[in-house]
């Protein structure tokens, strides 16, 4: 029969193995190794210091006040045991018996190898006379070498957690949208965004073939997955895969993606995994369409009035032709028309470029707008012998602060509209004032704004079918007055009872109005 000590060694040996197999919280881990430890030799207080970059942190303590492990934690951050050194453990041992007295009378050290690595130092106090046998430390030697294995794997796991948890973090705060596939070309995971991109939830996604879900509406630009694979895709780690295309969704419509595949591969060069950035390309597309509608109004809107200046001005310069007055003045006036048109043109398209690079500058100052527009209306008045432009403000009309010089260029910009398309008639500028802002609008006599063209008349470039075949211009003098509008904190509108189909009344012409802060 064994003896009693070598039971209960053997009992602490065993309770120590199935903490080691169960036990994966760190702290918890410590904790019972302690007790265990304490139990085992008798004694009446321990603790546990783990070993850090920065030194030695108390990571756990038993039958200490935790009040006084304030004054221990500087004397082991002070140390530096890089190896298994018994020297310099009795030393620290030494150390701390004597600063932690509280009647803690003797005790011994061991260290936690793991790996032949010191990774921690257990401490056993006593409080009566009597030191540690070897035989105590021999318990205590069999005791730690397990101990040790089990405060490293739980150091490992809680590694491993803190990784998955930070890599969680990083792929649910993507923006883009995030495929992890496996092998087999099958989902693993898929993130918060590609959730929100396709319309489904990740346990909806999860198994699924790649190709179920990475559908192309129409033929994307480059190779797909499994156009890739069938040629040998990856050769290499570092192999990525890029297409583009619409991708067909859950609910219509399909969605603009560039899509990038990176493989994963083993230490043997075999594909474990598959990650895959799906990424909303929507406002580059739109980009470039404003790219390309930016070039064709430059080569046709501006060719044209240079073109007429030019052919105007060569014509009056011939030699072998004598022009009379009239002829030169109209020629002359055609030539100022075109350069003011030129001009206009330009100065629009460097606000639209202000805008994009980061907004207008407004110089604020009190307004009279009743001035304002009845200014704007005598100017406006020489240009047309087919309309009248009138001004009809209220008396006692308030002063607002605004940028004159921009509140004047929205106003210009929507009588210049009405010019264009009311072929005749009256214009009016009008204002109402209300509580907290003044509203002023633009009507005409026109034909009105078409129902489908209500929702774009502010957007860039935008130009309805029937404004290309009538008139000339950019489609920029909505989109400018928008911006002004907004960087004054208004906001700008079509009055959809005018031109569309909830104003039966043919030719009720169009009204565009805006409001300023009082």
């Amino acid at each position: 029969m064994l003896p009693d000590f070598r039971v209960r060694q053997r009992d602490y040996l065993l309770e120590l193995s199935r903490a080691l197999t169960q036990e994966l919280d760190l702290e918890k881990l410590l904790e019972r190794i302690l007790i265990i430890s304490v139990e085992m030799l008798a004694g009446q207080a321990g603790i546990i210091a783990l070993k850090e970059r920065d030194g030695w942190r108390v990571a756990a303590a038993h039958g200490i006040a935790p009040a006084f492990l304030s004054y221990l934690t500087p004397l082991l951050a002070d140390e530096n045991v890089r190896e298994l050194d018994v020297m310099e453990l009795n030393r620290m041992l030494g150390e701390l018996t004597y600063t932690a007295s509280m009647g803690l009378l003797n005790g011994t050290a061991l260290a936690l190898v793991a790996h032949r690595q010191v990774i921690g130092v257990i401490f056993i106090f006593r409080n009566y006379e009597g030191r540690f046998t070897p035989n105590d430390r021999v318990i205590l030697q069999s005791f730690a070498d397990q101990a040790a294995i089990a405060v490293y794997n739980a150091q490992l796991y809680g590694q491993v957690s803190y990784e998955k948890q930070r890599l969680d973090a990083l792929l649910d705060s993507a923006a883009d949208g995030i495929i992890i596939l496996n092998a087999d070309l099958t989902i693993e995971r898929v993130n918060d965004a590609f959730e929100r991109i396709y319309g489904k939830t990740h346990d909806e996604l999860v198994n699924i073939p790649h190709n179920d879900v990475i559908r192309w509406d129409g033929e994307p630009q480059g190779s797909t997955l499994d156009e890739a694979m069938a040629n040998g895709w990856p050769l290499t780690p570092n192999a990525t895969l890029y297409v583009e295309g619409d991708l067909e969704r859950e609910l219509p419509p399909s969605l603009p993606v560039g899509v990038t595949y990176a493989p994963l591969l083993s230490p043997d060069g075999k594909l474990r995994n598959i990650i895959v950035s799906v990424r909303d390309i929507t406002h580059f597309r739109t980009a470039d369409e404003l790219k390309a509608t930016f070039i064709s109004i430059v080569s046709h809107e501006l060719r044209t009035p240079v073109a007429l200046i030019k052919g105007y001005a060569s014509t009056l310069r011939r030699d072998d032709a004598k022009w009379d007055k009239r002829t030169i003045s109209d020629s002359l006036t055609v030539i100022e028309e075109e350069a003011d048109r030129l001009s206009k043109m330009i100065d629009d398209l460097l606000d639209a470029s202000r805008l994009q690079a980061g907004g207008l500058s407004l110089n604020r100052a009190d307004v009279s707008l009743p001035a304002l527009a009845k200014r704007i209306a005598e100017k406006f008045s020489t240009q047309s012998k087919n309309h009248t432009i009138v001004a009809d403000f209220p008396e006692n009309f308030p002063v607002v602060l605004a940028d004159e010089t921009r509140i004047e260029q929205v106003i210009a910009n929507l009588i210049s509209n009405s010019l264009k398309y009311a072929p005749k008639g009256e214009i009016k500028i009008s204002g109402t004032v209300h509580p907290e802002q003044v509203v002023i609008c633009v009507s005409d006599e026109g034909k009105g704004i078409d129902a489908k063209d209500l929702p774009h008349i502010f957007d860039r470039f935008y130009r309805s079918t029937k404004a290309v075949k009538q008139t000339k211009g950019a489609g920029l003098g909505l989109y400018l007055a928008r911006a002004i509008v907004e960087a004054h904190g208004g906001r700008i509108w079509a009055d959809a009872s005018t031109g569309s189909a909830q104003r039966p009344k043919p030719d009720a012409g169009a009204r565009i109005c805006f409001s300023l802060a009082r």
